[in-house]
């Protein structure tokens, strides 16, 4: 499991920071958003995948450590999911603000004539 959590993270920060190296505001939305899902799976990843573990301490079973799950990275992963949906709204909103204003969506405001 934990070669395949490896390999999805870094498939999806390889394919966050393509994106970002893109010329459209898009391209560069959807790389940051890739990029922020890569480091979800990370946090999480980092609390140990343990499976049928209870995320608190149940009271008759002994104060054995590994027997639990880690609940900090479940709850910080949670939070980044809130804040990261929002953050890309309002990212969206000011891209189409820009584009409303300049006719464009390059990054830099002008496109490349060919």
């Amino acid at each position: 499991m934990e070669i395949v959590l490896a390999i999805a993270i870094g498939v999806l920060a390889g394919s966050g920071i393509w994106l970002l190296l893109r010329p459209r505001t898009f391209q560069v939305i959807m790389g940051l958003t890739l990029i922020s899902y890569a480091v979800n799976l990370f946090i999480f990843g980092m609390g140990r995948v343990t499976l049928d573990a209870p995320p608190v301490i149940n009271a008759d079973w002994a104060a054995d450590a590994a027997q639990y799950a880690d609940p900090l990275p479940q709850a910080l992963v949670l939070t980044a999911i809130v804040i990261g949906f929002a953050t890309t709204a309002l990212f969206l909103v000011v891209l189409l603000a820009s584009r409303g204003l300049s006719d464009t969506d390059h990054v830099d405001g002008r496109e490349r004539r060919q």
